[in-house]
């Protein structure tokens, strides 16, 4: 099966990065920090609601594009617990067109068979957020394609707080005094449970950091950091970052299995023995 098979080039552009990806070695699961919406509006002298709703159009695209690549899990990182220390408006704008996002794109969500999922300290949110989150999830909860994970209202160092206070409290209500955790009780208490980690994280707008996303599953994701504004973010932007993605080695702190690798090995080896005399 070739890549488009899966997806049809829209440019010579794309056409060019499809045919360096190898379908078989695609990531499983995408994470994705969509950073740069301010800044974007902030360039073409709009006020930075501009180019949050810009961004929508950013997001419609990954999320089909990943869809039709068959991707197990694509986590979109769209509001943080830090997120309410912006302008009330601001906050009350992004409330409002996450409703506007989630009504709008839930015919397409059917039509590509992929299963909407939030994370994060849901009960924070307003009523009419919950609800519409809450309906989204129950009519897509049988589709079998990818799925949508929107991080809302999110943090990881909450995340794992969360966690462990979940496993303290099951232990006391059950009357556990002594007990010991490790990292699988962990995994199985996070908002993620039941999902594999991210094989890859894209940053756009540039930025070097992971801003407190999923702390606990990116410990072996590779990074992929984009110049680009999120509303810039492109079909042919998520390309280049799946082709350099395939072009990297993950050892998950390994060595290399390569022939190369073994032959270098065996030289150094032999080198220490003569050095040892």
């Amino acid at each position: 099966m070739k890549i488009t098979d899966l997806l049809k080039p829209a440019n010579r552009e794309e056409a060019q990065l499809l045919e360096k990806l190898d379908p078989k070695r695609l990531p499983k699961h995408i994470a994705i920090i969509m950073d740069g919406n301010g800044r974007w509006a902030q360039r073409r002298h709009l006020p930075r609601v501009a180019g949050h709703r810009a961004g929508m159009k950013a997001t419609r695209d990954v999320v089909e594009t990943c869809s039709r690549l068959r991707l197990s899990c694509l986590t979109l990182y769209a509001f943080s617990l830090e997120n309410w220390r912006r302008p009330h408006a601001e906050v009350n704008f992004l409330m409002r067109l996450l409703r506007e996002y989630v009504k709008r794109e839930l015919e397409s969500l059917q039509e590509n068979n992929i299963r909407l999922l939030f994370i994060g300290r849901s009960t924070e949110l307003p009523a009419e957020v919950r609800k519409d989150m809450q309906d989204a999830i129950q009519q897509t909860s049988a589709n079998t394609g990818m799925k949508l994970i929107v991080a809302l209202n999110y943090g990881g160092r909450a995340e794992i707080t969360d966690a462990i206070n979940v496993i303290i409290r099951t232990a006391d209500a059950n009357g556990i005094t002594h007990f010991q955790v490790d990292e699988q009780m962990i995994s199985d208490h996070l908002y993620t449970a039941g999902l594999p980690d991210p094989d890859l994280l894209i940053r756009t707008s540039g930025e070097m950091r992971v801003s407190n996303f999923l702390l606990w599953q990116i410990a072996y994701a590779e990074i992929y950091i984009t110049e680009a504004l999120w509303p810039d973010f492109s079909r042919a932007r998520l390309f280049e970052a799946l082709v350099e993605f395939q072009k990297r080695e993950r050892r998950y702190g390994g060595l290399s299995e390569s022939p190369a690798h073994g032959a270098s090995e065996e030289v150094t080896e032999r080198r220490f023995r003569s050095v040892r005399g």
